[in-house]
C-alpha cells in the first residue's frame, strides 16, 4: 500500500486493494513481455530503464523528500508504468539501495583510478577516503534520509545486514588494494584484518559527513585529512610484537560482531566458539 499526504497534513491510503492487484498484473505483465525480447537487447534496454527509474526517483528524493515521494510518482515522472517500476525496484527501500550499490561503484571506480601510482599508505589512505566525499556529496541533500533508514538495524540498507555484505566486502577489498600497493610492511594477520578495519574507520567518517553542513563537506575533508596520520602511525606502531594481541582481540570483535551471523571476517564460514580460543 502507498500513502499521500491529504491535506490535513495526515496519511490517507492511496491505493485500494483492486489498485495493488492491477499494478502486480502489469507487473507480471512487464516481465513476460521482457523475457520475449532478444537477450542483448532486452539487458541493454533494461539497464536503460533501470537507471532511469533510478535517476528519477533520486532527484524526487531530494526534491519532495523521500516520504512524500510514492512510487507512482517516480513511474509518472520516468515515463513508464507503475508495473515496470515495481518490476525492477521492489519497494523505495530498493530504489535507496540502488543508490547505494551506484555510489559504491562510483566510489571504487573514482578511489582506484586516483591511488594509481602513490606508493606511501597515508597518502594512499586519504585519496580513497576523500573519494567518498567526492562521490557522495551531489547527493548530500538526500543524505540524511538514506541514513535514517540504513540506522534501523532491520533494514536491508543497514551496513551490518547481510543483504549489504557484498557491497561492504567490495569496499573491503578496495582497502586491501590501498595497503598492497604500498611501501607499508605489515605480517599476513594484520594485512588481512586492516581492510576491516578501515572499512570501519569510513563508516565513522560517513557519519560524520551526514551532520556536515559546511560548504563542499569541507570539514569533513578537514577531518579525513587530519585523522589519516593518526591511522597511519598507529597502523605502524601495531605490527610490533607487543600490539599482537590486542590485533587478536580485534579480529575476534569483527568476525563476532561486525560480519554478517554465521560469516567469518574473512567471508568463510565462522569458526565455533571453541575453535576461535
Amino acid at each position: 500500500m502507498e500513502h499521500v499526504e491529504g491535506t490535513d497534513g495526515t496519511a490517507e491510503v492511496a491505493k485500494a486493494d483492486s489498485g495493488d492487484k492491477a499494478d502486480n498484473a502489469e507487473t507480471a505483465k512487464t516481465a513476460e513481455q521482457a523475457d520475449a525480447v532478444d537477450p542483448v537487447d532486452k539487458t541493454s534496454k533494461s539497464e536503460q530503464t533501470r537507471s532511469l527509474i533510478l535517476e528519477t526517483a533520486l532527484r524526487l528524493f531530494m526534491e519532495r523528500g523521500y516520504d512524500k515521494t510514492t512510487m507512482r510518482a517516480i513511474a509518472k515522472e520516468a515515463g513508464v508504468s507503475v508495473g515496470n517500476a515495481y518490476y525492477y525496484f521492489g519497494s523505495k527501500e530498493h530504489l535507496i539501495q540502488g543508490f547505494y550499490d551506484r555510489v559504491t561503484q562510483e566510489h571504487l571506480a573514482l578511489a582506484r583510478r586516483e591511488i594509481r601510482g602513490i606508493r606511501d599508505f597515508g597518502d594512499r589512505l586519504q585519496v580513497a577516503l576523500i573519494a567518498w566525499i567526492d562521490t557522495a556529496q551531489p547527493y548530500h541533500g538526500f543524505a540524511v534520509q538514506f541514513f535514517r533508514n540504513a540506522a534501523d538495524p532491520d533494514s536491508p540498507l543497514s551496513p551490518f545486514s547481510a543483504e549489504s555484505y557484498p557491497v561492504r566486502e567490495q569496499v573491503v577489498a578496495l582497502f586491501a588494494e590501498v595497503l598492497r600497493g604500498s611501501t607499508l610492511k605489515l605480517d599476513d594477520e594484520l594485512r588481512e584484518l586492516l581492510p576491516e578495519l578501515l572499512w570501519l574507520h569510513l563508516m565513522g567518517i560517513v557519519l560524520f559527513w551526514v551532520y556536515d553542513r559546511t560548504p563542499d563537506n569541507t570539514r569533513c575533508r578537514e577531518f579525513v585529512t587530519r585523522t589519516t596520520p593518526i591511522v597511519d602511525r598507529v597502523i605502524t606502531l601495531s605490527r610490533y610484537k607487543v600490539f599482537r594481541p590486542l590485533v587478536r582481540d580485534a579480529e575476534r570483535l569483527i568476525r563476532d560482531y561486525i560480519a554478517p551471523e554465521g560469516m567469518a571476517a574473512s567471508g568463510s564460514p565462522a569458526a565455533s566458539p571453541n575453535e576461535r580460543r
